[in-house]
């Protein structure tokens, strides 16, 4: 009898040694990787502090029920893909990302949930096969950028009248920004504006495009929506305000850090959003399944500051619509 017991013991134990370590348990905590374009001080901005705070309204608490495992590119964006793949390799969960990020994260994995915060054409750069229907393992929240191209020139226009001659900043290695471009000529060729379309693929680039409006004899330009570009926000308002140009953007931060208009969704509620989709795939959704979410409210700024330094005096209509107006 005693042998017996000896023999199933050894047989049990047996047994669990040659088991794969993937038989084993894993932990019940979600792990949720996060991957960063900039540096780690920039962890606690408000767009992503918005999406840490929708986790905590949906009852996420971070180290306790949650675990955040970061990636920071410092804004060396060849390091996205080698970071993607360190997250993929823990693994996590769920992957947060935005804009060039999710290329990359899409680049690693097939399997594991990703979830975009920020995202201007999802669909034209081959992130999902449609927004009602992502399949895949990638869904999130879209920007509609090439949906606002067309109403930036627009509003452009009615602060600047008599306008002739437009630049378009863009970096020629986002495909939507094709797209923009597109949709911005369409609406230049009707009211017989000029268009001077100049690219902008890294930080050096700056100074020689901005050179450039000042030889064509350019009157305003476009900053089309592009981490790079908002990461430079405040070197771009800059040169901007040395040409004594008007300009418009996409996201407020640019009016923050000087310029002149911005249009565009509200980032930090997008952020926020993207802790829904979080949420449901942890409780089980396939990201495929999730629609992809369309802003549903678009920002107007204006910065009088700067509309007084150039001379520029905002028509009543617009500081009526204005959510926001900078003193």
């Amino acid at each position: 009898m005693w042998c017996s017991a000896v023999g199933v013991i050894v047989t049990l134990t047996l047994s669990l040694l040659a088991a794969p370590l993937t038989a084993l348990p894993r932990s019940t905590v979600p792990r949720i990787g996060i991957l960063f374009q900039d540096t780690i001080a920039e962890v606690s901005t408000p767009l992503w502090e918005a999406f840490r705070q929708g986790m905590r309204d949906l009852g996420y608490v971070e180290g306790k029920n949650i675990v955040l495992e970061y990636r920071f590119a410092a804004r060396q964006y060849e390091r996205l893909p080698e970071l993607a793949a360190e997250l993929v390799r823990l693994p996590v969960d769920v992957l947060v990302t935005a804009g060039a990020g999710a290329l990359a994260a899409k680049q690693a994995t097939a399997t594991i949930p990703i979830v975009f915060t920020v995202f201007g054409d999802p669909v034209g750069e081959g992130l999902v096969a449609s927004l009602a229907r992502p399949g895949g393992n990638v869904t999130g929240l879209s920007i509609m950028a090439q949906d606002l191209a067309a109403k930036r020139l627009e509003l452009l226009t009615e602060v600047v009248p008599g306008l002739r001659r437009i630049a378009i900043l863009w970096n020629p290695r986002r495909s939507a920004h094709a797209i923009q471009i597109q949709e911005i000529q369409a609406a230049s060729a009707r009211g017989g504006l000029h268009l001077e379309v100049l690219e902008v693929r890294s930080p050096p680039e700056f100074d020689r495009a901005f050179l450039t409006m000042g030889d064509k004899g350019v009157g305003a330009a476009i900053i089309l929506d592009e981490a790079l570009f908002y990461n430079e926000r405040t070197r771009i308002a800059t040169l901007v305000a040395q040409r004594q140009m008007p300009a418009i953007y996409g996201h407020r931060g640019y009016v923050d850090a000087g310029g002149l208009l911005s249009y565009g969704p509200n980032f930090a509620e997008l952020n926020r959003r993207a802790a829904t989709f979080v949420d449901k795939i942890l409780k089980g959704a396939k990201p495929g399944d999730l629609p992809v979410e369309q802003p549903t409210k678009f920002e107007l700024v204006l910065n009088l500051k700067t509309a007084k330094a150039l001379g520029i005096t905002f028509p009543p209509t617009l500081l009526v619509l204005a959510d926001e107006v900078i003193q």
